[in-house]
C-alpha cells in the first residue's frame, strides 16, 4: 500500500467533513454570530481575553495535539495499520470533532464555565462533584504522562530541550510586543517564526544534558508559573508560534511523503491479540487523542471558551482543529507503518513512539535536502514543544476544576482550597510524583480515563442540547460506544495491574470505574425523560 494515497486521501475526507457535517452540526446546535462571547462579557485579563481567531486556533491546537496523536497511533500500529487508520478517520469525523465543538459551544453558552458546569445544571449538583473528581484525576494522568514524555524527550534530545528553553523566552517577549505595545500580529508573527527557527538553530548548538528526574523537577516548576500567568504574556502567544512549528513539521513531512512515498510493510492486521493486548477494546483507547480525547473538552470548556472572540469560530476551532489533528495522527502512523513488522515492534521498546516519529519524519523529510539529524531534531523538538503546551493547559485546567470543586458561590469567605497557588500547587506536586513512575505505566490507565471523559462530555453536550429543544441523537452513539469501550479497557487494566501488584495504578482506574458507572446512570435516567426540562439562564 502507498502511504501518499493514504494521507492524501485523509486530507481530502476531512475538507469534505469540515465543509459538509460540521456546518451541518452549527446549523442544528443554532451557532449565533450576533451573540456576545464570555471573552468580552468578563474580560478580566488573566483567563478571560479576546483572541484573534488564527490565534486561538493555534493555542487550542497546540493545546489539544501535544504527544497524543503522535504516541497513541503508533502504539496501535501493533495491530496493524488499516485498524489504526479507519479509527482516526471514524473516529475524527464523527466522534472526537463533534465532541470538541459540543463542548467549547456549550461552555460559550455557561460564560466560560467548565463541562463539569454544564453537568451542574442538568445532572444535578451531585453529578456536577463527581464528575470534576473524574475531570480532575483525569487531568493527574495526563500532567504525568506529558511531563515524562517532555522529559525523556529532553534528556535523549538535549538540542530539544535548548531550543524549548529559548523559544519560552521568545513567547513571553511576543506576548509583551503584540499585547502591551501594540505590535502587528502580522510583522510579530514574522519575526516570531524566524527567531523559532533560529531557537532550533541555536539548541543544535548548545544543547542542555541533564536526566530524566532533574527535567521532571524542572517541569513541574515550569507548568506551576506557566498556568498561574495571565493567558496573554505567555499561553497564548507561545501556543500561536508553536502552531507554526507544527505546521511545518506536518508540511515538511507531508512533502516527504509525497517525493518518496514510502511503501507501507506493517501487515494490514497483525491479529486480534497483540502482546497480551487485545484489539478490542485498547485499539481505541491508545490511539486516543488520534480519533477522540476527553482532555480536549476540559480545553475547549477550560482555557479556548474563555478567549473565543466570536461563535462564527466554534467551527474553525472545535471541528477543524480536530480534523487537523487526525491529519497529524496519519503522519504518525505511517511513519510506524513504513518499517516492517519485524522491524517496528524492536524499535517501538526500544527508543519509544517519540522517537519512532522523530526517526520517521527525519527519514521523509531527508528525502527534499534536509540534514536527518537536523530533521529529527526539529520534529523532537516539535513535539516536545506540543508536549508541555498541553501540559501547562492541563495544569491550568486542574486548577480550574479544583477551584470549582470547592468553591461557595452563596458565602463571601472560600476555603484556602480555592486560591489559584494552593490548587495548582497540589495538582503540579501530584502529578510530577505520578510521572517519575514512566509513562509506559501510565498511559494505558490514561487513554482509558481519557476516552471514558470523552464519552461522559458527550453525554453532557447531549443533556444540554436536550434541555434545548435541540437535535442531540448524533451523540448517543458516540458516547454510548466510548463508554462501553472504555468500562472494559478499565476492567482489563484493574486485573492486569492487581496481578502484577502494582496497586497504585489500581486505585485509579477503579476509582474512574466506579465514577462513570454512577454519572452514566445519571445521566441516562434524564435522556430517556420525555420533559427536557430547562436550564436557567440559557435561553
Amino acid at each position: 500500500m502507498n502511504s501518499l494515497l493514504l494521507m492524501l486521501g485523509s486530507i481530502i475526507i476531512f475538507i469534505i467533513a469540515y465543509a459538509t457535517y460540521g456546518a451541518w452540526l452549527a446549523k442544528k446546535w443554532g451557532v449565533d454570530t450576533t451573540r456576545k462571547t464570555p471573552a468580552h462579557e468578563i474580560n478580566d485579563g488573566v483567563d478571560y481575553v479576546p483572541a484573534n481567531p488564527a490565534i486561538l486556533l493555534g493555542h487550542h491546537f497546540a493545546s489539544i495535539a501535544g504527544a497524543g496523536p503522535i504516541n497513541g497511533p503508533i502504539q496501535a500500529a501493533i495491530f496493524g495499520w488499516v485498524p489504526v487508520y479507519l479509527w482516526i478517520m471514524i473516529g475524527c469525523i464523527f466522534f472526537g470533532s463533534p465532541h470538541d465543538m459540543g463542548s467549547l459551544f456549550v461552555s460559550i453558552r455557561h460564560k466560560g464555565k467548565s463541562i463539569g458546569e454544564v453537568i451542574g445544571e442538568t445532572m444535578g449538583t451531585t453529578g456536577k462533584k463527581l464528575f470534576a473528581i473524574f475531570a480532575w484525576l483525569t487531568l493527574l494522568l495526563v500532567v504525568a504522562a506529558f511531563t515524562n514524555i517532555v522529559a525523556t524527550t529532553f534528556a535523549n534530545t538535549p538540542q530539544a530541550a535548548t531550543s524549548s528553553m529559548l523559544f519560552m523566552i521568545l513567547a513571553i517577549l511576543f506576548g509583551y510586543a503584540v499585547y502591551r505595545k501594540g505590535l502587528d500580529i502580522k510583522i510579530g508573527t514574522v519575526i516570531g517564526v524566524i527567531l523559532l527557527f533560529v531557537s532550533v538553530w541555536l539548541g543544535t548548538v548548545f544543547p542542555i544534558k541533564l536526566s530524566v528526574t532533574t527535567w521532571v523537577i524542572i517541569l513541574a516548576i515550569y507548568i506551576w508559573i506557566a498556568s498561574t500567568a495571565p493567558v496573554w504574556i505567555l499561553l497564548q502567544p507561545r501556543d500561536y508560534l508553536n502552531s507554526y512549528l507544527l505546521y511545518a513539521m506536518i508540511i515538511g513531512a507531508v512533502l516527504g511523503i509525497i517525493i518518496y512515498h514510502p511503501t507501507i510493510q506493517l501487515d494490514a492486521v497483525t491479529g486480534f491479540e497483540v502482546n497480551g493486548q487485545y484489539l478490542f477494546p485498547m485499539l481505541f483507547v491508545t490511539v486516543a487523542c488520534g480519533a477522540i480525547s476527553g482532555f480536549h473538552s476540559l480545553v475547549g470548556s477550560g482555557t479556548t471558551s474563555k478567549q473565543l472572540d466570536n461563535e462564527k469560530d466554534v467551527r474553525l476551532i472545535g471541528y477543524g482543529a480536530m480534523l487537523i489533528e487526525g491529519v497529524l495522527a496519519v503522519i504518525a502512523m505511517i511513519t510506524a507503518a513504513y518499517l516492517t513488522q519485524g522491524e517496528f515492534l524492536p524499535k517501538l521498546k526500544e527508543i519509544g513512539p517519540t522517537n519512532v516519529f522523530a526517526e520517521g519524519v527525519g527519514t521523509f523529510m531527508s528525502k527534499f535536502g534536509i540534514p536527518f539529524e537536523v530533521g529529527k531534531t526539529f520534529v523532537a523538538l516539535a513535539v516536545s514543544a506540543f508536549a508541555l503546551t498541553s501540559l501547562d493547559t492541563a495544569t491550568r485546567l486542574g486548577r480550574f476544576i479544583f477551584q470549582e470543586y470547592f468553591e461557595k458561590p452563596d458565602q463571601e469567605k472560600q476555603s484556602p482550597l480555592t486560591n489559584m497557588y494552593v490548587s495548582t500547587t497540589i495538582t503540579v506536586i501530584i502529578g510530577a510524583a505520578l510521572a517519575l513512575g514512566g509513562y509506559a505505566k501510565i498511559w494505558p490507565i490514561f487513554g482509558s480515563a481519557n476516552q471514558l471523559l470523552a464519552a461522559l462530555a458527550l453525554m453532557a453536550v447531549a443533556l444540554w442540547l436536550k434541555r434545548q429543544n435541540k437535535s442531540f441523537g448524533m451523540l448517543t452513539i458516540p458516547m454510548v460506544f466510548m463508554l462501553i469501550v472504555t468500562l472494559t479497557a478499565l476492567v482489563i487494566l484493574i486485573k492486569s495491574n492487581f496481578a502484577n501488584a502494582n496497586y497504585i495504578m489500581v486505585v485509579f482506574p477503579v476509582l474512574l470505574f466506579i465514577l462513570a458507572i454512577v454519572l452514566a446512570i445519571q445521566g441516562y435516567n434524564i435522556l430517556i425523560r420525555k420533559d427536557p426540562g430547562k436550564v436557567a439562564g440559557n435561553k
